[in-house]
Order: C-alpha cells, then sequence, then structure tokens
C-alpha cells in the first residue's frame, strides 16, 4: 500500500498528488436527546460551518478503538490510588469486566485542502507529485519543502480555522493523530494502535532544518497486502496444503471458486499486516430519500446505536450558490426537454418527472433566498470490519438492511473496495470512479445529517456507573462529582424516579465512590431497615461512622456543637422550626434573647435556652407580653425535651458530635429511624402541620438540625472533596429553613469542595434551586404529569410524546428482567444520555447496595455486562 502524504508538519500534510491538506479534530455537539429550540442551534451552528467551507473539504468519522485498560487509567486519574487499595479494588473490577468487549468512541476529523492565495507553489506542487510519482518508484527520496512555503499554508491554514472557528469547535490535530487515522484503516478487524496513545505522543512530526522540512519515514505505515474480495483464511490454508494455487484438480470446482464461492460474492477487502489478517466491507450510500423528517434525518448519528462499530468519509465539494443556481437551470431545460418528449407518447409522462421538477423548483427557490446559500455534493462511505469474511460480510448486509428501513439505498461495489477504502486515508486523492455516488444537498439538508452530533454522556474520568445505552456497543458511563469544582460546575446531582427504579442504587454507588478516592460522605438515612447504615458497614470498613439519632447516644446540641454564632445561627432556626413560630415574630424574638443569652453562657446548650425562657418568663421587668410568650415558649420545649426522640438535642449529659472526629470518617451515616414526618400534604397548609402528631414535629425539625450539621461538616475542609446524600428530600424542601439549607449547599459547595445528592419521586420535591444541580436524573416515571416534569427538570422537551413514552414505559419496565437501573443522566456538560447502571463485582459493595426485599442481587443491575 502506498501511503498518500509526504511530509506532516503539525496539522499540514503534504499528499503525494500536490495537495496541502489541513486537519483538524472537531468536537461534537448537541446530542439525541436535546430540546427542539437546542436542536435548531445547533443545525444553525453546523449549517454555517458548511457554508465556511470551499473546495472540496472532507470529513472522517472514526470509530476508536477503546481498550479497557484506558478506562481504568479514566477511572484512576487525578487520585493516588496506590494508597487507596478500596479504589483500586472497584477499578480491577471493571477492568475485569470491560476484559474482551468491544468499545469504541466516536472521534471526527476534518480535513481541507489550502490553496496558496498567490498561487506561487501551485506549479511547484504539481512538479512534486510528478516526482513523488517517479521517486517512489525509484526509491529516492521526496520533494524537499521550503520554509517560505510551510510559513505560508501554515498562514493560510489559520485564516481557514478562523473562518471556521464559529460554527464548532476545533483544535490542529497532531502529526500522531495523522499517523494514527492511517493505522486505524489498516487494523480494521485487528488489535490496531490507541489513539489515546497518540492524543499525547510528540512522534511523526517534520521538523525545519536549514531552511527545509524533514520528515521521519512513513514507510512502515505502508507495509501493508490489500487483497480486494481474498480468499477466506481456510480457503487459502487449503491452497497451500495442494501446493498448487493456480491450479485445480482433475474433476473439482475452478480455482477461483475452490472456497465454494464466486469472486463476484467476496465483496470484501483483506488487508494484512504486522498484526495480522483482518476483512473490511465499504459501503456507499447511492440513494438518499427523497423527504424526510428532521428529526430522524441524522443518519450519521444514529449509527451509534448498531452493535458494532462503523466509520464514515464524507468527501464533499462545496459548490457556492450562483453556480449550483446554474446547474439546477439547466437540470430544469432538460426536464422540460424530456416532459416534451414523453408529452409525444400515448402513454404520457412518467409520474416522477413532475416530482423532479417540484424538487428543483425548491432547490432553485432556497438559493435564491441567500447568496451564502451552497449545495454540497458528496460522497459518503460507510466501512465495518470483522476479524473474518464472515463477520465481516455479516455486518455489511445488516447495515444494508438498516438502510433500506429508512429508505436510504447502500451498495457494496465490487471492484471499487480499494478506491472507497483509499478514500478514508488522510491527503488521498478522490478516486474517479465513486463520482457515480454523488448525492446534491443544500447546506442545511446536509447538516441535518447529524455527522457531528455527540452521542457521549459523563465525565472524562471518574467511577463507571454504568454504559450508555444509546451506544449498539459497550460505552463505559464515568461520573466524578469530586473534580466538577475543579472544572467550575456543581458537584450536586439530582434523582427522580418511581421507587423500584434505581435510585438508591445509584446514590450507594456515587457515595461509596467519593469515599474510596479519597474523599468524603455523609448520608443521612431515614429508612427504618437502616439500609445505608448496614451498606458503609460493608462497603467501607473500619472507614465508616453510623450515628443513630434514635438512640441517642451523641448530642447534636448545635450549641454544643458548633458554639459562637454559628452555633446560634443553627439553634434559633431549629427552635422556629420545632415550636412553629415565624422569626420575626414576638415569639421569634423572644427565642432570640434566649439563644443568645444562653451562647453567652459558661456551658453553652439547648437546655440553657429553655432555662433562659423561664427565667424570662418570671422576670418582672419585662412586658407582659414578652413574659406571656416566654411562658408558651417554655411549656411548649418543655414538652418537646421531655421526648426521648429529642433526647440528642436536649441532653446535656451526651457527648456532643465533633466535626473533626466522629465526622471526619470517609463515610458518616446518620440514620432517623424512629423519628417520623408529616404526611407530604400537610406541608401545603400550616394550620393541618401544627395539628400533627408531636412525634412528627420533632422528626421534622431534628431531621433539619441533622442535615445543618452534614452540610457545616462538608464545608469543614474545602480541600477534600465531601458530598451530602439525602433521599426523599422532600422532608427537607418542605420547610423555608430546610429549602435555605438546601440553598446554601447549591450555591456554596462548589466554593468548599462540597456538592449534595438529593432523591425524590417528584422534580418538585428538589426544591426551587433545582435548576443548580449540574448532574440530573431521571429513572422510570411511570406517572404521566410527574414524567412530563421529570423531562422539564432534564432540560427536554416535555411535550415530545416519544420521550413522554420512553420515560413511561421504555426505562426498567416493571417485571422484565435484565432492564433493571435504566435512566436518562444529564452531566454538566449539558449531554444527556440513555446508561443502564451496573454494580462493579466487588463483595463489599454487592453485598448490600441493594434493597429488594427478600431477593437476591436482581438481574439487570449487575457485575454482567449485557
Amino acid at each position: 500500500m502506498r501511503i498518500p502524504f509526504r511530509h506532516i508538519a503539525g496539522h499540514l500534510v503534504w499528499s503525494t498528488s500536490g495537495t496541502v491538506w489541513a486537519l483538524w479534530r472537531v468536537a461534537p455537539v448537541g446530542g439525541r436527546y436535546v430540546a427542539p429550540q437546542v436542536r435548531d442551534e445547533i443545525l444553525s451552528r453546523v449549517t454555517s460551518l458548511v457554508r465556511s467551507l470551499a473546495g472540496a473539504p472532507r470529513l472522517f468519522g472514526f470509530a476508536a478503538r477503546v481498550d479497557p485498560g484506558e478506562v481504568a487509567e479514566q477511572m484512576v486519574e487525578g487520585v493516588d490510588w496506590q494508597h487507596l487499595p478500596p479504589w483500586a479494588e472497584t477499578t480491577a473490577a471493571a477492568l475485569d469486566l470491560l476484559a474482551g468487549q468491544e468499545m469504541h468512541r466516536r472521534t471526527l476529523w476534518l480535513a481541507v485542502p489550502l490553496v496558496s492565495p498567490g498561487r506561487r507553489f501551485n506549479l511547484a506542487a504539481n512538479g512534486s507529485a510528478m516526482w513523488s510519482e517517479l521517486s517512489g518508484a525509484l526509491g529516492l527520496a521526496p520533494v524537499p519543502v521550503g520554509s517560505d512555503e510551510v510559513a505560508e499554508y501554515t498562514e493560510r491554514a489559520q485564516r481557514v480555522q478562523s473562518a471556521l472557528g464559529g460554527g464548532l469547535s476545533l483544535r490542529p490535530a497532531r502529526p500522531a493523530e495523522i499517523v494514527w487515522m492511517v493505522q486505524h484503516a489498516v487494523h480494521r478487524g485487528l488489535e490496531e494502535p490507541l489513539l489515546a496513545d497518540a492524543e499525547e505522543s510528540d512522534l511523526y512530526g517534520s521538523r525545519l532544518a536549514d531552511g527545509e522540512l524533514r520528515s521521519p519515514s512513513y514507510a512502515d505505515l505502508g507495509q501493508v497486502r490489500i487483497t480486494e474480495g481474498g480468499r477466506p483464511a481456510a480457503a487459502e490454508s487449503e491452497n497451500r496444503k495442494d501446493g498448487k494455487a493456480g491450479r485445480s484438480k482433475p474433476g473439482g470446482a475452478a480455482w477461483w471458486r475452490r472456497d465454494g464461492t464466486s469472486p463476484l460474492a467476496r465483496r470484501w477487502l483483506q488487508v494484512e499486516c504486522e498484526a495480522g489478517t483482518g476483512y473490511q466491507a465499504h459501503l456507499a450510500l447511492a440513494e438518499f430519500p427523497a423527504v424526510q423528517a428532521l428529526e430522524s434525518a441524522d443518519l450519521l448519528a444514529q449509527l451509534e446505536s448498531l452493535d458494532f462499530p462503523v466509520d464514515f468519509t464524507v468527501d464533499m465539494q462545496v459548490v457556492p450558490s450562483e453556480r449550483a443556481r446554474e446547474q439546477v437551470r439547466r437540470k430544469k431545460k432538460e426536464l422540460l426537454d424530456q416532459a416534451e418528449q414523453y408529452g409525444a407518447q400515448p402513454t404520457g409522462m412518467p409520474h416522477s418527472l413532475p416530482e423532479a421538477a417540484g424538487d428543483l423548483a425548491e432547490q432553485d427557490a432556497r438559493l435564491s433566498r441567500s447568496s451564502v446559500e451552497v449545495e454540497v455534493q458528496s460522497v459518503t462511505v460507510l466501512s465495518v470490519w470483522g476479524p473474518d469474511s464472515a463477520v465481516c460480510d455479516a455486518r455489511a448486509r445488516a447495515l444494508v438492511a438498516l438502510l433500506s428501513g429508512g429508505d436510504y439505498r447502500a451498495v457494496r461495489p465490487h471492484g471499487m473496495q480499494e478506491a472507497l477504502f483509499a478514500l478514508g486515508l488522510p491527503g488521498s486523492v478522490r478516486p474517479t470512479g465513486v463520482k457515480e455516488f454523488t448525492q446534491h444537498q443544500l447546506s442545511q439538508d446536509w447538516a441535518a445529517g447529524g455527522a457531528f452530533t455527540n452521542t457521549g454522556v459523563g465525565d472524562p474520568s471518574g467511577m463507571m456507573v454504568g454504559v450508555d445505552l444509546d451506544c449498539g456497543t459497550i460505552r463505559p458511563v464515568l461520573i466524578n462529582l469530586a473534580d466538577a469544582p475543579q472544572r467550575n460546575a456543581s458537584a450536586s446531582m439530582g434523582i427522580v424516579g418511581d421507587l423500584g427504579g434505581g435510585k438508591s442504587v445509584l446514590e450507594k454507588l456515587l457515595v461509596a465512590a467519593v469515599a474510596d478516592r479519597g474523599g468524603r460522605a455523609i448520608v443521612i438515612d431515614r429508612t427504618p431497615i437502616r439500609e445505608w447504615a448496614t451498606f458503609a458497614r460493608s462497603a467501607a470498613v473500619g472507614r465508616c461512622e453510623v450515628i443513630d439519632a434514635a438512640k441517642a447516644q451523641l448530642s447534636i446540641d448545635p450549641l454544643r456543637v458548633f458554639g459562637g454564632p454559628v452555633g446560634a445561627h443553627y439553634a434559633l432556626s431549629y427552635l422556629t422550626l420545632q415550636l412553629g413560630v415565624g422569626p420575626m415574630s414576638a415569639s421569634g424574638a423572644v427565642l432570640h434573647h434566649a439563644v443568645e443569652e444562653a451562647a453567652a453562657g459558661r456551658d453553652p446548650s439547648m437546655a440553657s435556652v429553655l432555662q433562659a425562657l423561664k427565667v424570662l418568663a418570671k422576670k418582672s421587668s419585662a412586658g407582659s407580653s414578652r413574659r406571656d410568650a416566654a411562658t408558651t415558649m417554655s411549656e411548649l420545649l418543655a414538652i418537646v425535651s421531655s421526648n426521648p426522640l429529642a433526647g440528642m438535642v436536649f441532653d446535656p449529659g451526651l457527648p456532643p458530635v465533633t466535626l473533626d472526629g466522629d465526622l471526619s470518617a470517609d463515610m458518616v451515616v446518620m440514620t432517623t429511624t424512629g423519628l417520623t414526618l408529616p404526611p407530604r400534604e400537610a406541608f401545603a397548609d400550616m394550620e393541618v402541620l401544627r395539628q400533627q402528631p408531636l412525634e412528627a414535629l420533632i422528626g421534622r425539625a431534628v431531621l433539619y438540625l441533622i442535615a445543618a450539621i452534614a452540610r457545616q461538616a462538608a464545608f469543614s475542609d474545602p480541600s477534600r472533596f465531601c458530598t451530602v446524600a439525602m433521599d426523599e428530600a422532600y422532608w427537607l424542601t418542605s420547610s423555608a429553613e430546610g429549602s435555605a439549607l438546601v440553598h446554601e449547599i447549591l450555591h456554596d459547595g462548589r466554593k468548599h469542595g462540597a456538592g449534595c445528592i438529593l432523591a425524590a419521586h417528584d422534580a418538585d420535591e428538589l426544591g426551587k434551586d433545582a435548576g443548580l444541580l449540574a448532574y440530573k436524573v431521571m429513572a422510570r416515571t411511570s406517572d404521566q404529569a410527574r414524567a412530563r416534569k421529570g423531562l422539564a427538570f432534564l432540560g427536554l422537551d416535555n411535550e415530545d410524546e416519544d420521550l413522554v413514552r420512553l420515560v413511561t414505559a421504555g426505562l426498567s419496565p416493571v417485571g422484565q428482567k435484565g432492564r433493571e437501573g435504566e435512566m436518562l443522566l444529564r452531566d454538566p456538560r449539558m449531554q444527556v444520555g440513555r446508561i443502564k447502571v451496573h454494580v462493579p463485582p466487588v463483595p463489599r459493595i454487592e453485598n448490600a447496595i441493594y434493597t429488594t426485599p427478600a431477593a437476591a442481587k436482581p438481574t439487570g443491575v449487575s457485575s454482567v455486562l449485557l
């Protein structure tokens, strides 16, 4: 095989044909699940990019192989995993889980041929191309490239990038990445070099020396044998045993059909290199549907849903508006001539002629609306591969069948496989034979094809929470809450969904990941079975602290835990919430005075607040209204303090919780079993709330105080990330004080290296500040009204019936084994995807993470990738 380039200087490629190309890595945009307004904006940006192009650019969409080791490196990135055995164990389990899986990531590359503005080097380029043909045969050195030529084409490439920069994010390709593109094309079906290595490599680049460009040798890249319609390995082996490959046995089949197939049936490319023999099949799109809805026109993006990787190459010819209109007028004239000819026949003209005339009229009208409109004449090649010819052929047939269902016609031309393969190499010349597959589209129609659509979701590093269901092959999804503050994003997450939708499993995975990676996790466990306490003792043995509120073994008295103004602030908020009085009322003023007096004493405590109220009630110098308020508050508070459920607040004999002791463990669980809450409906009416049982009112206020302590502990050490997990968040967001606490965590958590995880059954229960959550997750929600609110919470179109159907019936359908753990995830980068949560095969995590009663480990949310 002949390499199509001579020199690589930065992202500039001097091809053997004399053309100089500039290559950029393109960042994909949008996604499959975006609101119509966002889709229109992305379409406009891609259309603008296409209109900024000129000449014959080429777009490559390569499915780069991902090695399990890459995922493991992403999981340990940013942490000292050698000193974190629990995280090393989780990473090793993920590595074993992914071993042998076919994984890839979509990469986009834009190649633009450069033309010298003054055409100074055009004649020299043609001469260099002719010499390249001769020098390649004679083994002579290629024509040198001078520094002036390098400088001029570099400046030209910068101008092109400036013109393209407004549409999408581009960065110049590295020389090693350009070489990787060739290596990837050659190694399809084999173990290919990793793109991750090329992204960090400084190899293969040319350097200026003595005024000339000096290049390393690229000869090893061309040491490849390409055979079109190559015979399967078994047949070749049989021929070698016979020793007479060129003859047929007497009475047997001809030598070209010895394997039982005709050469015309072997429509694949056999590529032999040092790594082995791979098989590739290249298909050209020969026909597009005449009309298609915008939502389903993203063909190139939909390729990701196949259960095997697909590469695509789009060779474009960008035709300006005026020239395109001339071509349209010429086609109109030809149609008129045909109409006249058919008019003289008894059968009349075919129905296709009026349709073609209508299409041309519409195209002419759209070209006339704007002088910047262009026509894209493109040749699109799709490539599949396999380790053997049978797998390769089966994938090619499956792709053809899939495309035909959408009214696309793809052909696998015999005799042109090598030409279509060469089209996917950087710097190659467009083969003349592919012209017959040219499709004509206006810029917006081409942009709707989804070539630049982003299909991924999640963070670049962190915990592997599951796999991407929008990708047909295995694509791990990583989440790194601790890294969000470093990226100037919130580290908080909101999860909504029905009971049994997998919310608690996802929460536990993230909490365990934070603790195992060297951070801290504080969990408020409201479950009667103390499931979080059980999970902490299993997942973080020797690294957890469980504080049981019902047993009252430790004091959470804010005046004793915090002291000073901070303790007084939380004490007053607790008392106003517990007694149901406003902070700006007469009763609130009395409470404020009592708290200030107790905080200034020698042994500040909530018990001393009660004593201060009793003293104020008997103080003759105080006004009658103030004495009455103090009397009422002291009597009510005496009732509360005598209840065992409030012992951890008012018992001065209990040791106080310490921020740098009890709450500094890797995982702290504060269980509140025994503390009940008012029903959700009671929070809507203050009178109904006041009539609730004392136990429920105490539970509500104590839970607030526990959450306040968790917040203060999370903010105590900004150098160590901390997450606060709160399930069924309505108990906190239903009160003004609780909403203010959530508001504070969401607004100030990033500055203090902290975040929270809120879970609820309804998006409204997350509170009015739910829009500040950077990570948003939606599990199965069977109620349509809640489903629409959840979609709006994710930033999606809640009027889209397909999305509503997906959430209500398409995520983890009840009773379908293997479907557990399916969710919609939106990450801080505004990427939305459908994921499936998987629990790593680590016994300490598996043994206590599930909450399904009296059942073994669920089939779907498991350590097996299906």
